[in-house]
């Protein structure tokens, strides 16, 4: 063979914004490191009584404890779950079917995740009934509204601290103490919220709180549920003596560890995150809507989780733009992650009352601590030509412009 020539350049790698945080953030350096060990030489079972067993269940107990300053708990109310969804399945079921004697009535809202619409659906067939109370066209539940569900056999209220899809943040201690007053338990899916926004369980007056490390830059995998001391509660897993009888089975250590890591860092870090990543939402929700016309903000602008934009783009769906935003590096979503590939418009958007096409055109924007002023000026930069070529292929928008005589 002769000798080659000159090398060809590489091409440029193009850089990837990840706008999707609220499906799943990255596992923090710091996080990473803690855990490491007990992927390595820390291996031992928690319950075994030898060096390494006591070794784990050391390491299980100190995150235990920091999960539970992260809420303003008690160590002995945190019982670690594989992800947000089992935390509220074992709330949903385990609070309910601790108190069937009590009643069999279960209110929950019109937005609530699936994981805990459906646990309540899956009770009905065991005699259970629900009221579904409505929200307005912000996302926001109206305490007067389940006020008015609650009947002498209401047995638990499930209400989500903030909503994933719209970023409302719900007055979940409102309806709280709504809830203390009659009589009944309170449940709170906090997973889009803990780690973002200050949760005080004790101040908030919950029974129970899900939450999960990977919407804070913990491991995905390790969640939690908190349960307040003396509140009855019938295990999801049935197994051995682990976390105090209620969950059996082999504990995932160093998720627990990631997880504690994670929320340790949140409750240092949190002010500053919140300061600097709402500023470029608020840019995001002034800047997008001013240079694309037919622009919905969803949700509340007040009451919103401080990391998260979300709009319905009309004449346009999600899946096309998400998929153009993709091929320009830019990772977003459309809906809850959990929904985001069903191709239904949300249930959440529909609550609000928007019609079937505008919710197809949901698009969810979440920003984490290292997301730039430059990685927002690129996504407006790039934003407007997306959607000037995908409406030019819906004939809706033709229509529109007809109408306008343009």
């Amino acid at each position: 063979m002769g000798a080659s020539g000159p090398a060809a350049p590489a091409e440029a790698v193009m850089k990837r914004i990840y706008l999707d945080h609220i499906a799943a953030t990255p596992v923090h350096p710091a996080v990473r490191e803690a855990m490491a060990p007990f992927l390595a030489g820390t291996f031992g079972n928690p319950r075994s009584f030898h060096a390494e067993g006591r070794d784990a269940l050391a390491a299980l107990e100190e995150a235990r404890g920091k999960v539970a300053a992260l809420i303003g708990a008690e160590d002995a109310e945190i019982y670690f779950t594989s992800n947000g969804t089992e935390a509220n399945n074992f709330a949903i079921k385990g609070l309910a079917l601790g108190r069937q004697a009590q009643g069999t009535h279960i209110v929950v809202s019109a937005v609530e995740h699936p994981s805990v619409l459906n646990p309540v659906k899956a009770l009905g067939k065991m005699g259970f009934t629900s009221t579904i109370v409505p929200v307005d066209g912000a996302g926001r539940i109206d305490p007067g509204e389940v006020a008015k569900a609650l009947t002498p056999r209401t047995t638990l209220v499930s209400i989500m601290t903030a909503n994933s899809e719209v970023g409302t943040i719900e007055p979940a201690a409102e309806i709280a103490a709504l809830c203390r007053e009659r009589g009944v338990l309170f449940h709170t899916d906090a997973v889009a919220a803990a780690g973002n926004i200050p949760i005080d369980v004790k101040a908030l007056g919950a029974d129970a709180l899900s939450l999960s490390g990977d919407q804070f830059y913990g491991p995905k995998g390790a969640a939690a549920l908190f349960v307040r001391r003396g509140t009855r509660i019938l295990p999801l897993l049935d197994g051995g003596v682990q976390e105090g009888g209620r969950r059996g089975g082999t504990e995932n250590v160093a998720g627990a560890v990631g997880l504690g890591r994670a929320a340790e860092l949140a409750r240092q870090e949190m002010p500053g995150r919140t300061a600097r990543v709402a500023a470029l939402r608020d840019r995001l929700l002034e800047e997008l809507p001013a240079r694309v016309e037919r622009v919905l903000v969803t949700g509340s602008r007040e009451a919103r989780l401080p990391h998260h934009a979300s709009f319905c783009i009309e004449f346009v769906e999600g899946e096309a733009m998400m998929l153009s935003l993709d091929m320009q590096g830019i990772a977003a979503s459309s809906g809850s992650a959990c929904a985001s590939k069903s191709l239904k418009a949300s249930h959440v958007l529909l609550a609000m009352g928007l019609d079937h096409a505008t919710a197809q055109g949901s698009l969810v924007f979440s920003l984490i601590d290292d997301t730039t002023r430059e990685d927002i000026d690129h996504l407006l930069d790039v934003f407007p030509p997306i959607i000037d070529r995908l409406r030019r292929m819906s004939p809706l928008f033709t229509q529109y412009l007809k109408e306008k005589g343009r």
